[in-house]
């Protein structure tokens, strides 16, 4: 082990106990660690027709059209890699840290491994995870897709993930995250490191289908180089016992982009805390952050954090939120940062029920009150986003008529 690998041990040591910002405390030693190994799958079809309906649940097609690669770890066993697309590496993150002496380089620098004691843990008991890479200068024909797939009940899952777009490439990526139909609890705990070099696209869509009682901890970051546009999209739409995320991006090349788009519905029990923060540190730079949160009983925290550091930068906070439900809470904290004083930044933030003459009106063209507000709710969660591959609008779309069956 190099020296840089000994000082981040040392580093997560030092923070195993180290609570999170934000969120409910999670006992993580209440999970299990150790399961057994699955084996390696050459053929996608080979899964089992529960597993394929699961990951589909979370926009992963096992039979792989439209894809340019697939990987699926299930519990701690990279079970399926596999890049289709050439420029395009797809790979065990373990894998590639053999291969590339480089990428060293790149672990921790965007997601320090001492924030909290889930990025501790995810250093400390790292279990696998992704790397991905466009080449210079490539561009995606279809999005990659990869799946990190809960199979053993409360088992802990800790895995780290690196994305890089390099110069002058694009590309796009559905995460799936799913659980088996027979899990009710567990832990999941993601470092993500997304790097967005000069001229790039990355767009990273990520759908989540997890159980009734999983603990969730995603820990991401992206630094945005010159020119570059890092597109995030977030949709929650199934039950989950406790969700607790706030993805940041640092803009630090002139003209760099982020948009934060999330789609999230809290049924009864479950309690999400999301949101996203994004650093302005360069000329002509622009931020977007977009959240629909609709609960039915559950609770949702709404967080949106915008940090204007030079002139010249433009960003917006959106947040609406429908309570479906004298139960649910829906909490929006948005906030702005400007710091000069020629930054241009704005929001909007509304929360509230569903206006009763919107559904009149609708009956009076025939619907009846069930349809009008199914209507009214498929409209608020239809959300635009400008530059996203039609084969990943189909996928969000395709997760988001699944759920709104079980949220009518």
């Amino acid at each position: 082990m190099g020296t840089n690998q000994e000082e981040k041990k040392a580093l997560a040591k030092k923070a195993k106990d180290k609570p999170a910002s934000h969120g409910t405390d999670i006992d993580m030693e209440a999970f299990s660690s150790e399961t057994e190994e699955h084996p390696y799958r050459e053929d996608l079809s080979a899964f089992s027709k529960i597993d394929q309906e699961q990951m589909l649940k979370a926009g992963v097609d096992i039979a792989a059209k439209n894809r340019s690669g697939t990987f699926v770890q299930k519990d701690h066993s990279v079970v399926h890699s596999c890049s289709l697309q050439e420029g395009m590496e797809l790979m065990d993150i373990d894998q590639a840290r053999g291969k590339y002496d480089w990428l060293q380089d790149y672990w921790g620098k965007a997601v320090p491994v001492n924030m909290d004691k889930y990025t501790a843990r995810a250093e400390l008991h790292q279990e696998h995870g992704y790397f991905i890479r466009s080449l210079p200068g490539t561009k995606s024909i279809y999005p990659l897709q990869t799946c990190l797939y809960l199979e053993e009940d409360n088992l802990e899952q800790d895995v780290h993930n690196i994305v890089i777009a390099e110069e002058g490439s694009e590309l796009h990526i559905i995460n799936g995250c799913a659980t088996g139909p027979h899990v009710k609890s567990g832990l999941h705990v993601g470092v993500s490191e997304f790097y967005v070099k000069k001229g790039a696209k990355l767009t990273f869509t990520m759908i989540h289908n997890w159980a009734e009682k999983v603990a969730v901890r995603p820990r991401s970051a992206t630094i945005v180089e010159e020119g570059g546009v890092f597109l995030s999209n977030y949709v929650c739409m199934q039950p989950v016992g406790t969700l607790q995320t706030y993805p940041v991006a640092h803009l630090i090349g002139e003209r760099a982009t982020a948009r934060f788009n999330s789609i999230l519905v809290a049924p009864p029990g479950s309690d999400m805390d999301v949101g996203a923060r994004v650093f302005l540190k360069a000329k002509s730079a622009r931020a977007e952050i977009i959240s629909r949160a609709i609960t039915t009983g559950g609770k949702i925290i709404a967080r949106g954090h915008i940090i204007g550091e030079v002139p010249e930068i433009k960003a917006h906070l959106e947040c609406k939120g429908l309570i479906l439900s004298d139960e649910g809470i829906i909490h929006a904290i948005p906030e702005l940062e400007g710091r000069k004083k020629d930054v241009d930044l704005s929001h909007e933030a509304a929360v509230g029920k569903i206006a009763q003459e919107e559904i009149e009106y609708l009956m009076a063209r025939g619907l009846n009150q069930e349809e009008a507000t199914a209507t009214i709710v498929r409209g608020f969660l239809n959300v635009d986003i400008e530059g996203l591959p039609r084969e990943l609008k189909a996928e969000m779309d395709k997760a988001v008529e699944i759920s709104e069956k079980s949220l009518l």
